[in-house]
């Protein structure tokens, strides 16, 4: 197994957000998790991933008088 597995704390730093986040992310089944006996983990590069489907693109906008 080469994927580094992460502590909840671990994937709420990463992400900049409370350690609530990754845990209703994981309670909703909305991310991939390993249960190593009662404790959780979380495979990053499910976290990378996570990330990469939820990232929001910019509108390019053009600015100025349509000839």
């Amino acid at each position: 197994m080469s994927a580094r597995l992460l502590t909840v704390d671990q994937v709420a730093e990463l992400l900049g957000t409370t350690v609530r986040f990754p845990r209703r992310l994981i309670e909703e089944r909305r991310i991939t998790f390993v249960k190593v006996g009662r404790h959780v983990r979380i495979p990053e590069p499910a976290v990378q991933a996570y990330i990469e489907t939820h990232t929001v693109q910019p509108v390019e906008r053009r600015y100025g008088k349509v000839a």
